[in-house]
């Protein structure tokens, strides 16, 4: 049994984890990418898709500290220092992807007009936090065209509305602040170091007397 636990614990780090590393690391520079050319559709879903499998498969991820609690607890090491250790940093690298890197992409897929709300699964509420952290400011072309309705209302002459729509007209859809994708780099990074220094305890596990 404890082999077979092992192998599904492995398997897993190996599905899931995996994918999420890999699709983090390339999603700063992806919406460098799609910033620098807004209106890109194949920049966008390019950040969908790896916004995607990282959410997709960070979800999956649960199965791996499961087998592993499992696992250790079969070979009875669930008291070894090792184990602790990556437990605490399994834990981290948890919160970090949760609290740090997915908003942070929910934050540019908006800023480079990728975002879809009922596809990445935040509401109102998550997703104009997750923009405040990544460092997006509200569009102007929106205000723009808030202040050409107004005008017109309020004063019904066209001269008043045609100004408002040339102004909406020349600003850009939304400004991202460009060092967000290097706080996101910071934090995927971040992750990926949590996830190496388990992996590496997971192997040489220091101290342990086991042989399996």
């Amino acid at each position: 049994m404890t082999k077979f636990l092992l192998a599904v614990h492995v398997l897993a780090a190996i599905v899931a984890v995996g994918p999420v590393t890999v699709a983090a690391s390339m999603f700063p520079p992806a919406a460098r990418r799609a910033l620098a050319r807004p209106g890109n559709p194949r920049a966008a879903e390019t950040l969908r898709l790896l916004h995607r499998i990282c959410r997709v498969y960070a979800t999956m991820g649960v199965v791996v500290p499961v087998f592993g609690l499992a696992t250790a607890n079969s070979m009875g090491v669930l008291g070894d220092t090792w184990l602790v250790v990556s437990i605490v940093l399994t834990a981290l690298a948890a919160a970090v992807l949760v609290a740090f890197v997915l908003p942070r992409q929910t934050a540019l897929l908006e800023a480079a007009g990728a975002g879809d709300e009922h596809e990445h699964g935040y509401g109102d509420g998550a997703g104009a936090g997750a923009t405040s952290a990544a460092g997006t400011v509200p569009s102007p072309a929106a205000a723009g065209e808030g202040t050409a309705a107004t005008g017109t209302a309020a004063t019904g002459t066209p001269a008043a509305s045609a100004t408002a729509a040339a102004s909406s007209a020349t600003a850009p859809a939304a400004v991202a602040d460009p060092r967000a994708t290097v706080r996101l780099a910071m934090f995927t990074g971040v992750f990926n170091l949590l996830w190496a220094a388990v992996t590496v305890l997971m192997i040489v596990r220091p101290g342990s007397t086991t042989g399996a």
